[in-house]
């Protein structure tokens, strides 16, 4: 199976840097972007499974990248990492961008944020086994439909 990547983008390099060195033992490959313009220019060249993205950003926000994701690359299990937490934002957020999780600044990297990016991971495989699965019943259902047709003619 094809190693899967979770793109992360916070305007903080702080913050990227401190994940970079975090999560290089991690099994998936990391991509960095500073900013939501970065991010959708990674994501026209790579193929991304799961992108974390901070709220609050210049430019482009997170829930302006988020929209912009969902619409684009429905496949990309989406994740917001922020230190930022009026309610009616967060809600907003998961709401219009099918948030799969809210992590909040300071986060734990080993009790917190490792593991919600790894379930992200999973959840991306599982859902994606569950469309194949679907895929292949529809395929064996027509199939057998022209199957039933042949013989009735």
């Amino acid at each position: 199976m094809e190693k899967r990547t979770v793109l992360f983008v916070d305007d903080e390099e702080k913050v990227l840097t401190s994940l970079k060195r975090g999560l290089l033992d991690e099994p998936y490959e990391t991509l960095f972007a500073n900013s939501g313009k970065e991010a959708l220019e990674i994501l026209e060249q790579s193929r991304v499974h799961v992108i974390v993205t901070d709220m609050r950003m210049p430019e482009m926000g997170g829930l302006e990248l988020l929209r912009a994701v969902k619409e684009e690359y429905p496949h990309i299990i989406r994740m917001v990492l922020s230190g930022y937490t009026q309610v009616s934002t967060l809600l907003t957020a998961i709401n219009q961008g099918e948030i799969f999780r809210f992590i909040t600044k300071p986060w734990k990297l080993e009790e917190d944020f490792k593991p919600a990016v790894r379930e992200a991971v999973e959840y991306y495989d599982f859902r994606n086994q569950r469309n194949s699965l679907a895929e292949e019943t529809e395929q064996h259902k027509t199939e057998h439909a022209e199957k039933v047709l042949e013989k009735s003619e």
